[in-house]
């Protein structure tokens, strides 16, 4: 109930519920979709998670990494042909074996060099004082600025409770908040009318994530019960008790709903990850139960700011992923709801193309464009998505100091922002065309708000 209560702080969700009483018909039977937010806390190194493959490429590739030892081995890269490459092959790291399957079976694709922008950028256009992001390349700005979608000014809300504040008309009678967090109530889930339902991971049953206590068959607790719901019905021309008893009451019905522990069809791993993943697996068990139309989801993983000793480490955190995001697809497969569901991961940044240090201690510095995974069954996949570099190709010109470096040390300049990433998925997802420059105030200043990567 305190979860749910935290709603209550947004005077504008009286607006909100009055929307909620449209009639469901209206929404075409078991029309459902969900978002689910992966995001890598510390900037993850993004020129180790997709190595070009071709000859040219990789010695490019090598040149800048291999003699300090960031360098991952070509023979171990998983390979993948993007058709948007013109052919050249590009190569996973090794730790993606898991889901490197969904590439070649359509349901993978990699958008290449998404990062925080207020405008596009050259490196003529960077060096000559063009606007850029507030504090570029620091880890807490970066951070809140991937999950605002906003980089000019500093934002109170983020890109997915923005995206729930228009989106709202689509879930009449929700049971719980579109929104749910399984890490926290970050940025990115709160909106101007939208606050998140945050749960713990698994292993905790689910049944026992919004389990109220006090409230069994003793006499006393049933007297405690009548007073609650007696209560309840005093004051009800006052607007914002008539809210608070509504929102008292959706956490009874959610706690209601979610009175089992729904058991899964696919194992997932007891990883930090994989337990983040299956409780959101399990809610999405009870979406009919919760009338829940639309849904967002945010889990995150940390660990990726490896400034040294770097290969153990990021090999472990990106096999993590791997394992889990299968594991999640899979059970989105068993339920039926795999065109119903995209995964995407998020991260502050990439790393430095340039190593730093050498040897057993290698590591990375804070960088800027990397690629961004989406997976699921609506996803066009099995291809790279992207806005044209200088060298013509979704791909920067891997070069430490060339034409799409900020500086000297491989800090490459996104080609696409996380404006157009997040609204290519926020269209998808039943956002209306007119609300995107709502929720993505900078849009406009960029040629498309559609990288194409979604169905």
């Amino acid at each position: 109930m305190t979860a749910m209560a935290t709603q209550m702080r947004h005077f504008g969700l009286v607006d909100v519920l009055a929307q909620r009483n449209r009639d469901e018909s209206d929404l075409g039977g078991e029309d459902y979709k969900a978002l689910v937010c992966i995001f890598l806390n510390g900037g993850n190194d993004g020129n180790n998670s997709v190595v070009p493959n071709y000859t040219a490429g990789y010695n490019q590739y090598a040149a800048a990494r291999q003699a300090q030892g960031l360098a991952i081995s070509q023979a171990s890269l998983l390979p993948i042909t993007p058709p948007s490459m013109g052919g050249q092959v590009y190569g996973l790291h090794p730790a993606l074996s898991s889901i490197h399957p969904l590439f070649a079976q359509g349901k993978m694709a990699v958008v290449c060099n998404v990062g925080c922008l207020v405008q596009p950028l050259t490196r003529a256009t960077f060096i000559s004082g063009a606007p850029r992001p507030y504090q570029l390349f620091s880890h807490p700005d970066q951070v809140e600025q991937a999950r605002t979608a906003i980089s000019s000014f500093k934002s109170t809300t983020g890109w997915g409770g923005r995206t729930a504040d228009r989106t709202s008309t689509l879930n009449p009678g929700a049971g719980i908040p579109m929104v749910t967090s399984i890490s926290g109530a970050t940025l990115f889930n709160i909106g101007a009318n939208t606050a998140p339902l945050v749960v713990t991971a698994s292993p905790t049953p689910l049944n026992q994530v919004l389990s109220l206590t006090g409230f069994g068959t003793a006499a006393d607790e049933l007297a405690r019960q009548a007073s609650m719901n007696s209560i309840r019905t005093l004051d009800q021309n006052y607007t914002m008790i008539q809210q608070a008893s509504q929102l008292t009451q959706q956490a009874v019905n959610a706690s209601a709903a979610l009175s089992t522990d729904p058991v899964l069809t696919v194992d997932f791993p007891a990883t930090s990850l994989g337990n983040q993943l299956k409780q959101v697996a399990k809610l999405l068990k009870f979406r009919t139960g919760l009338n829940m139309h639309r849904q967002i989801f945010y889990v995150e993983l940390a660990g990726f700011d490896n400034h040294s000793s770097q290969i153990t480490p990021h090999n472990n955190l990106l096999k993590q992923v791997g394992d889990a995001v299968k594991a999640f697809y899979d059970e989105t497969v068993a339920q039926g709801i795999a065109s119903n569901v995209t995964t995407f991961t998020l991260s502050d940044f990439s790393r430095t193309f340039n190593p730093a240090g050498s040897g057993s201690g290698v590591g990375s510095d804070h960088g800027w464009g990397g690629p961004a995974f989406v997976i699921g069954g609506a996803v066009q996949g099995g291809n790279f998505y992207g806005r044209p570099t200088s060298n013509g190709t979704f791909v920067p010109t891997l070069v430490n100091g060339g034409p799409d470096d900020a500086d000297v040390r491989g800090r490459f300049i996104p080609s696409v922002s996380v404006e157009q990433y997040a609204a290519t998925l926020a269209r998808w997802y039943g956002l209306a065309e007119a609300d995107i420059p709502l929720v993505f105030p900078n849009i406009n200043n960029f040629a498309t708000s559609n990288l194409g990567f979604m169905a």
